[in-house]
């Protein structure tokens, strides 16, 4: 049994204390840094953007922008009752981003903040990304909290691996760079000529995917541990309640049944806190990669390589025959209840990352290509707590086809290697019952009219083996910064599916936008 659990992570702490601290560096280069400016330089406001006229480029200046924005979301499982539709909740409907710019010819510092209201005790501010720039001649220097895209895929390509995604709310997996989560990280760029780049990147700590532990987002694998647990612990008290009470008083099989509830009620709390999941916030979990791109007679390539750890939780040790084991015709003890076969390990797989892509624009269509290989540490295919080895790829293009209208697809892929050296138990191998390969497509189709005032466009997302799939039609309006959209989400096709177990979560959205 592997995947997926919401850790309450230690990122979101250290974020609070980095959030005061890039607080302070900005307050830093707004108030101090032009006092090293030449005092006949002329300070002047305009189009959101004041600095110091038009004076050098090495002159400091501040950008200022952001989005103001309303979010009605309702569900369609809400709505089938009068009862069900006064209990439903719209989100918190607002939402807004706020991002500085400051610095000059020599260095930048770079901040955004996403806005949110105070509901039930949570910050209202927090950082989408923090970082500080320095350019060194052919050298560029960032340090600080970053979302660093790799690779040529428009969206979830297999070598886009730096950043970590947040799927507790599916609602917005169309947008995959809202999803991602930022990371503190050390990224160094070095030019080697018009067309050629080598990047370098180490990230000093990792962090999962995050994934909700209750409610209408919770994963299948969540829900499936829970039942697991459960039914045992409901078999344990079955177990106990039929001893006759020659061997056992009632008092004696409260104090079973106390015993098992406690058992019960501590894994839940640590299912939902997150507690299970191992401290990443160590140098033990520190990543680093290496990308080279280049373009050749209208061809660009990128080679890639990453170490680092696979971003979704593996679950093992979970064990509950071992749960309740009292000797044969015997009294049983409460020393016979062993809790720690309940209590999962959760783990994530070290994996070296070798890929390559390719764009190319060929008879009007703007082809891209990944392909790749995780190697991970089982390279016999058997060892059941580390994932195998696998090939991924991803194959994609855009492109206007006719009356205006845009196509644009993408499928991305993984195929695992030794796959038939895998267990037949989930309880000791975390990919059994799985298939060998896992295939997705991709697609939007748009329109603009008015203009291009007027965009009518539908996203969907096809799982191959799973037979799921996601479908977002969408209407939207914009004007010079303003932006109106309606939308909606069908999720549907097998229920087992990654897309399709959230099937009754159905969506529709309004939302208004404005950007300066």
């Amino acid at each position: 049994m592997k995947d997926l659990l919401r850790k309450e992570s230690r990122t979101e702490r250290t974020q609070k204390r980095m959030l005061r601290f890039f607080s302070f560096l900005f307050l830093f280069f707004l108030f101090v840094s032009p006092l090293s400016l030449e005092a006949e330089e002329d300070f002047g406001f305009g189009d959101s953007d004041f600095g110091f006229g038009d004076v050098s480029p090495s002159s400091f200046s501040i950008k200022i922008g952001g989005q103001v924005s309303a979010e009605f979301k309702a569900f369609y499982n809400e709505m089938d009752s009068a009862e069900n539709f006064k209990n439903m909740k719209l989100g918190d409907i607002f939402s807004g981003k706020l991002s500085f710019d400051a610095g000059g010819s020599f260095a930048q510092g770079i901040i955004k903040f996403n806005l949110s209201p105070d509901f039930g005790g949570t910050s209202p501010i927090s950082i989408d990304e923090a970082f500080a720039r320095a350019f060194f001649g052919p050298v560029t220097i960032e340090a600080g909290l970053r979302k660093l895209s790799w690779g040529r895929a428009d969206s979830f390509g297999p070598l886009d691996v730096i950043n970590p995604l947040d799927y507790s709310d599916l609602t917005k997996i169309s947008d995959p760079q809202s999803i991602k989560i930022t990371r503190p990280m050390i990224h160094g760029i070095l030019s080697l000529g018009s067309f050629t780049k080598l990047e370098a990147v180490f990230v000093p700590w990792s962090q999962g995917h995050k994934f909700a532990t209750s409610g209408r987002w919770a994963p299948a694998q969540v829900n499936e541990l829970r039942a697991a647990i459960e039914q045992t612990l409901n078999s344990a008290i079955d177990g106990i309640s039929q001893y006759p009470d020659l061997l056992l008083q009632d008092t004696e099989k409260q104090e079973f049944y106390y015993l098992i509830n406690s058992i019960g009620s501590s894994l839940e709390n640590e299912i939902y806190s997150g507690n299970l999941y191992p401290d990443t916030n160590t140098l033990r979990y520190a990543q680093a990669g290496l990308r080279l791109t280049t373009s050749v007679s209208s061809s660009d390539f990128g080679f890639q390589y990453y170490f680092g750890s696979i971003q979704r939780p593996v679950i093992t040790g979970l064990n509950p025959y071992a749960f309740f084991t009292p000797p044969p015709m015997a009294k049983p003890e409460l020393t016979d209840i062993h809790g720690e076969a309940l209590t999962p390990k959760i783990s994530y797989n070290y994996y070296h990352q070798i890929g390559v892509d390719f764009a190319r624009v060929i008879a009007g269509f703007n082809l891209r290509a990944e392909a790749g290989v995780n190697l991970t540490k089982d390279l016999d295919g058997t060892d059941g707590v580390v994932e195998n080895p696998a090939i991924i790829w991803s194959l994609g293009f855009d492109r206007d086809v006719f009356a205006g209208i845009n196509l644009n697809v993408q499928g991305t892929g993984r195929v695992r290697l030794f796959h038939n050296r895998l267990g037949d138990d989930p309880l000791t191998d975390c990919e059994a019952g799985t298939s060998m390969s896992s295939t997705r497509i991709t697609g939007i189709v748009s329109r603009k009219f008015l203009r291009e005032e007027l965009e009518l466009r539908t996203t969907a997302l096809w799982g191959i083996e799973d037979g799921d799939f996601l479908i977002i039609p969408a209407v939207v309006w914009s004007r010079n910064d303003i932006k109106a959209e309606i939308s909606a989400g069908f999720f549907g096709g097998n229920k087992n599916g990654e897309l399709g177990q959230y099937r009754d979560n159905s969506f529709i959205k309004l939302m208004m936008a404005y950007s300066f």
